[in-house]
């Protein structure tokens, strides 16, 4: 027993910081979005894919990994590391090769192919170790993401502010240090044998109800999640020029770094608190705050630096606090044989939500401007509240944190 005491928790740090690592990839092209629109000509459209592409390749690899059930075939860890080096390589070539749109946009979905083996494979390495724990586990993991999402703009806002190229090499060098990291990695006691190709997982995955439930909940809060993501560097420039706030620019990218990487910390202890309290529970709350943030936007928006930090920081806490917990719902809910295939299924289906999202915002804010932009991001929320709390009332919801629902 000490010595899976002690080894799931190296297993913790070791994926955790390779997740970290390889998830600085994902924003690299947001955060350098402005400065490769002027430097290349973009369209706001063209700007908008940056990101997109990355999301839309995401769920291209993820459907095309759940349908032949690679995550359980393929021994996670060189899962994680082939696909962690190949999108390094992807965005290392965006920095020294491409000067339009089109090649970029194409290498950006080549990347989000390549974290479709990153994302669900390391929640599955995290379940392997983590039976009792897991939403702490998964949670701590997600954590990790957050802060590796948010990394780009904190080595733009340090250094890279004009300098793209400078910000895409070193994404590309984190995320390859990522890959390699992650080859220390031991399969974990509850890790289930490699599973045959099998075409009826599926349906098996998409016919239960309290994973279609737990899947709702997911789904919903993605609605949001990505869209602030994405847009939250800009409503924050345009809120900080509207209040008059010198460096706006600069400010801007910190306090977006600042805003994701918060709720690294909004993770790990939801985490903690669904392994006591319940996931359907700690969701629901998480999502009822994010949610009043998103009308909230619209009273704060170009107020001063005291009001608008602390509400940009609580809403990036709670926003993806809630994230794990639905992994970790779908790790406990789900046939234990094609956990990794079902998680994948997940989020696939969930960044492909987030594509809509994200393309709906620049919308909406034509229309009425950044104030209330993100007014249509509470719908997520409340229909993913709505299916959390249905699942608990379930008696599957036994099965979830060991009982607490």
């Amino acid at each position: 027993m000490a010595a899976i005491a002690n080894g799931k928790w190296r297993a913790l740090i070791l994926v955790g910081i390779a997740e970290l690592f390889a998830m600085t990839l994902w924003f690299s092209g947001t955060a350098v979005g402005p400065e490769l629109a002027e430097m290349w000509h973009l369209s706001a459209a063209e700007t908008a894919w940056l990101t997109n592409a990355v999301q839309l390749g995401f769920v291209v690899g993820a459907l095309l990994s759940a349908t032949l059930t690679i995550a359980d075939v393929i021994r996670p860890k060189y899962l994680f590391a082939g696909s962690a080096l190949a999108g390094a390589g992807a965005t290392a070539l965006i920095a020294g090769f491409v000067s339009s749109g089109f090649p970029a946009i194409v290498l950006r979905f080549a990347t989000g192919v390549a974290l479709a083996g990153v994302y669900p494979t390391g929640m599955k390495m995290m379940a392997a170790w983590f039976d009792k724990g897991r939403g702490l586990a998964i949670g701590v993991l997600v954590g990790a993401l957050t802060v590796g999402s948010a990394s780009p703009h904190l080595i733009r806002a340090v250094g890279g502010i004009g300098q793209p190229d400078l910000v895409l090499y070193g994404t590309a060098g984190l995320a390859a240090l990522g890959g390699l990291l992650v080859l220390a990695y031991e399969d974990g006691p509850y890790q289930p044998e490699t599973s045959p190709f099998d075409p009826s997982a599926i349906r098996r995955i998409v016919t239960d109800r309290s994973v279609i439930l737990a899947n709702t909940g997911y789904f919903g809060h993605m609605w949001e999640l990505y869209a602030v993501w994405t847009w939250i560097p800009i409503y924050l420039a345009a809120s900080l020029e509207a209040s008059r706030t010198a460096n706006a620019e600069q400010l801007a990218a910190l306090l977006a770094f600042g805003t994701i990487a918060i709720g690294g910390v909004g993770a790990w202890l939801a985490g903690s608190a669904a392994d006591r309290w319940g996931r359907s529970l700690v969701t629901s709350v998480s999502m009822g705050i994010s949610g009043t943030a998103c009308l909230l936007a619209g009273i704060v928006f170009g107020s001063s630096l005291v009001i608008i930090v602390p509400f940009v920081l609580v809403w990036g806490f709670f926003i993806v606090a809630d994230s794990a917990q639905f992994s970790a719902a779908v790790s406990e809910l789900a046939d234990e044989s094609y956990v990794g295939s079902a998680l994948t299924l997940q989020t696939a289906i969930g960044f492909l939500i987030t594509i809509a999202s994200i393309q709906l915002i620049p919308m909406v804010q034509n229309m009425v401007g950044w104030r209330w932009a993100f007014i249509p991001l509470v719908v997520g929320p409340l229909v993913g509240t709505g299916a959390m709390l249905w699942l608990r009332s379930l008696p599957e919801a036994n099965r979830l944190a060991g009982g607490r629902g």
